[in-house]
């Protein structure tokens, strides 16, 4: 059997709304609003429009790099849950929008993280069907 690249699964996830991703070394807020794509125990992937970036340097530039290994903290409205990580991975995904991606900090214990996958909602499972 062959290796598998990806440490832990992906659970793709329906529309989860992220805001105020803050910085925890300057305390800016770094971007307003974002949206999680999927998550795993090892982290979580955003997509974050260059419109809903508070720092003009960002808002005005296709790189992003600059946020690389920043130590974050963010809010899920949904969940009423805060989320503290660490971005490892940026890319311009083109039309203004940013691809993010985090890894959950350190601290934070393994069964913790698997609630939450466990927690996060599927594509589909709000969606209103019933109209």
């Amino acid at each position: 059997m062959g290796a598998e690249k990806r440490i832990a699964e992906r659970k793709y996830t329906d529309t989860v709304d992220i805001i105020d991703i803050t910085s925890l070394s300057s305390y800016l807020i770094i971007a307003s609003n974002a949206v999680m794509i999927n998550a795993s125990t090892s982290g979580f992937l955003m997509h974050i429009k260059r419109t809903d970036f508070v720092i003009d340097e960002l808002k005005n530039n296709i790189n992003i790099n600059t946020l690389l290994n920043e130590k974050i903290v963010l809010f899920l409205p949904q969940m009423n849950l805060d989320l503290e990580g660490l971005i490892t991975r940026t890319k311009h995904l083109g039309k203004g929008v940013f691809e993010v991606a985090a890894q959950f900090s350190a601290n934070v214990p393994d069964y913790w993280k698997e609630c939450l996958i466990d927690l996060l909602p599927e594509p589909g499972e709000f969606s209103d069907d019933d109209e």
